[in-house]
């Protein structure tokens, strides 16, 4: 094998090895953006998504989640996020700060979960595409605004430090990466309602609402020739509506997502990426069925995700999908492509076990408007597991019944 020969190989290699922690980090920050969760949780995810038409990396992701209350005492809870080569936690002190405030400390770091890949006009560049390694610490305040009603209204103030580390996927091609730094943010939000940390739960609402501002310790120019910028002080605004509600009886489902947002001095590390299909793999997924992962940056954008599962025998463990998606984009100068709108549509297969322990989607996606070599229309394969390791105790509760009444009163 040639010297050449075996350096491409080593580039796939390391190419690959982001795929193992994707998803760790960002699921623990998502679900501990309200009060801290009072549920026993413990959970395996894994899941890939893989471009048919067009190269890119593959999208996937593999993490044990651990949501442990009464840790060593009453009042404080671990959640514990852990990949191969990544680590997300937090200790929740509940009550600390009054009868409905809790803290939270949270400690992250590893490699690959600040990686950047370029996408423009829908070609992956792998030049101008770089591995983030980083290490956090954080410091968080959850209050409930209302105690003893049915759906929580949840406030969260949070500062965090984030240190981020950069280093190529290849070299020699005379691009320069952003400098490595510290970034302070701070973030402010409220959530009614709220969604579990599950793949596909049965009942959910949530309207929230949230503002994000940051500050890096070095900002300028990076790029070819200085092309591009790592902007001081990107400020984030965004917010989500969401339902899920389960049918008891045919053990139909849907799903409905909104979400909305805009930004001011954004740039291309801060931006809001839209693309793809798994929804472990961001804070608040941005979702278009057949696009790469990420594939769009947008400053300003709206997307609306829906989802109907269709049980498919009688035991009902069997189920079709399908789903769809728009967006309306206002995309990042210098990563336009023709037109705001995007839209994508895609079909899962799903298998849930009798004991609900675990359950796998596999799934088909295409983006109408994805601009690919041959024109526009891009495809994807994905496929998700979730094994609920809590899920195989007897006596687990179900929050269907607890729901289902109010659900019904309110909403239909």
């Amino acid at each position: 094998m040639t010297k050449r020969g075996r350096a491409n190989i080593q580039t796939r290699m390391r190419r690959y090895r982001v795929l193992l922690v994707a998803a760790a980090g960002l699921l623990l920050h998502g679900a501990a953006e309200g009060q801290i969760d009072p549920e026993k949780r413990e959970l395996i995810e894994a899941g890939g998504n893989q471009a048919v038409l067009g190269a890119a990396p593959l999208d996937a992701y593999g993490f044990y989640y651990l949501n442990e209350p009464n840790f060593f005492h009453t009042n404080v809870t671990l959640r514990l996020a852990l990949a191969p080569v990544y680590l997300d936690t937090e200790t929740g002190f509940v009550g600390l700060l009054g009868p409905q405030t809790d803290l939270g400390i949270g400690l992250a770091g590893g490699g690959f979960a600040d990686s950047y890949f370029q996408f423009l006009d829908g070609k992956y560049l792998p030049d101008e595409s770089f591995y983030g390694h980083d290490v956090e610490g954080s410091v968080s305040v959850y209050h409930l605004f209302n105690p003893g009603k049915l759906i929580p209204l949840n406030g969260v103030l949070r500062i965090k430090e984030h240190y981020s580390a950069y280093e190529p996927i290849e070299s020699g091609s005379g691009f320069v990466l952003p400098p490595d730094h510290s970034t302070v943010s701070w973030r402010a939000g409220l959530r009614w309602g709220g969604r579990e940390p599950r793949l596909r739960p049965d009942l959910a609402m949530e309207i929230s609402a949230w503002y994000e501002g940051q500050y890096r310790t070095r900002a300028g120019a990076y790029g070819f020739d200085g092309d591009r910028d790592l902007n001081e002080a990107p400020q984030l605004f965004w917010g989500r509506a969401l339902l899920i509600y389960t049918f008891p009886e045919t053990r139909q489902r849907f799903e409905v997502t909104l979400t909305g947002g805009g930004s001011e001095q954004a740039d291309r590390l801060s931006a809001y990426r839209l693309g793809g299909i798994m929804p472990m793999t961001s804070e608040f997924p941005l979702m278009i069925p057949g696009y790469f992962d990420g594939e769009l940056s947008a400053r300003h954008f709206a997307c609306f995700n829906a989802q109907y599962t269709l049980p498919l025998d009688a035991s009902k463990r069997w189920s079709l999908s399908p789903i769809g998606s728009v967006a309306t984009v206002d995309y990042l100068p210098g990563m336009a492509q023709g037109g705001h709108f995007n839209s994508g549509a895609g079909l899962g297969l799903g298998y849930r076990s009798r004991s609900g322990t675990w359950e796998v989607l596999a799934s088909y996606g295409y983006g109408f408007e994805a601009i690919r070599f041959e024109g526009r229309g891009g495809q994807s394969l994905g496929i998700l597991v979730q094994i609920d390791l809590e899920a195989a105790h007897p006596g687990r509760p179900s929050k269907l019944d607890d729901f289902r009444g109010f659900l019904r009163e309110q909403l239909f």
